[in-house]
């Protein structure tokens, strides 16, 4: 099956009903058993909730890039400047999730490419992330030319509160977009 999607910015704040999709978008990831810090216990309401608090309390300069398709919002990925003030030309790349009925169609990589270039046009240098150890996305930034730093054990547990999984730390240097 061919999708069509289309990757915009976010705006800020988001419609009631973008919340409502971001929010089906974690449910989604988290029932499929993606790590993305929630146990599958997570509600809807809280969901929402995550979601509306991520979006007012991010840094002004916070990218939220999202992907839509004919159902809606397909996936999401975040870009976090860096807080420390030795660090302008770093960010953080957070929470990419795409939804179950949209995997393996490309997505994820299409993703990864808009927030790298969003990165280098708002002038960051170094990107840096952390994901589930041994997991489709591991695999997905090593192709796209990002840099295992190094594993940690048993850093987080899976949705279902008891598996123990690693977390893989990535960075990735840009050149600038001059």
């Amino acid at each position: 099956m061919e999708s069509t999607f289309s990757t915009e910015v976010l705006a800020r704040p988001a419609s009631d009903a973008d919340i409502t999709a971001l929010a089906e978008l974690l449910l989604d990831t988290v029932s499929s058993g993606a790590a993305v810090s929630f146990l599958d216990t997570l509600s809807h309401e809280n969901a929402v909730q995550w979601w509306r608090g991520t979006l007012a309390s991010a840094h002004p300069e916070a990218v939220f890039l999202v992907a839509r398709d004919a159902e809606g919002i397909a996936g999401t990925v975040q870009l976090h400047p860096a807080w420390a003030p030795n660090q302008p030309h770093r960010a953080e790349i957070a929470k990419m999730m795409v939804h179950t009925r949209c995997r393996r169609m490309g997505l994820g990589r299409r993703l990864m490419v808009a927030i790298e270039e969003a990165a280098k046009t708002a002038g960051y240098r170094m990107l840096t992330l952390d994901t589930k150890a041994e997991s489709a996305a591991e695999m997905l930034y090593r192709q796209l030319g990002w840099i295992h730093v190094g594993t940690i054990p048993r850093f987080a547990m899976d949705p279902d509160g008891v598996t123990p999984h690693g977390a893989a730390i990535f960075y990735k240097e840009l050149e600038s977009a001059a």
